[in-house]
């Protein structure tokens, strides 16, 4: 967090009715992630993955809206091992083929950096790690803890990989149905690999 930035400091029932709500919107998006992981139902997967991320930017906002969350602990307690989210990468990453890698401007501020390939399925299941990291704390009580870890995280890395994941999810939604609706010849190929994930 910034030195010269406002610092809120209370105790945990300062943040108790922030803390569940903020808690509430991302068990829903882990939930939802998880469920939609299993592939049960394909053809609305980017669609609702779209639902899910937008709902966790806002949760996500409202974090970095407020003034930063300082614990009143020095050091931060131990969770334990970090949350194994390489399943639920790996549903991902096969859930998505072949439409999986995306291109990302590395920083818009700088365009001049040029843009790097990503993964959806990396993308989300990193958010998911950063996520579950909070949780951790949250369902010990540690509600000042957990608020810290996802305002610290949503700023330095989930914040920003919302945003490049739901580009890429709105892109390929709009493809999807734009590009079919004008019938563009030339989206041929595209329209192919995007169709595996729809139908």
């Amino acid at each position: 967090m910034s030195d010269d930035a406002t610092t809120a400091r209370g105790p945990a029932d300062e943040y108790a009715e922030f803390g569940a709500e903020i808690a509430d919107q991302i068990e829903s998006f882990l939930l939802a992630v998880k469920e939609i992981a299993r592939g049960d139902d394909p053809a609305s997967t980017l669609s609702l993955l779209l639902l899910e991320v937008s709902q966790l930017s806002l949760a996500g906002g409202r974090l970095g809206a407020i003034s930063d969350i300082v614990p009143q602990e020095r050091f931060e307690p131990d969770t334990g091992p970090d949350a194994d989210v390489d399943e639920l990468r790996e549903r991902l990453a096969k859930l998505l083929d072949p439409i999986d890698t995306y291109v990302e401007v590395v920083d818009p501020v700088e365009p001049d950096r040029g843009v790097i390939a990503f993964h959806l399925s990396d993308d989300l299941a990193s958010i998911v790690a950063d996520l579950l990291h909070g949780l951790s704390h949250f369902r010990e009580g540690r509600t000042v803890e957990a608020l810290w870890w996802w305002q610290f995280s949503y700023l330095s890395s989930w914040g920003s990989s919302c945003g490049a994941v739901l580009r890429a999810l709105h892109s390929l939604i709009a493809h999807t149905r734009l590009d079919r609706e004008h019938n563009d010849p030339s989206q041929a190929e595209e329209q192919s690999l995007l169709s595996e994930v729809d139908n």
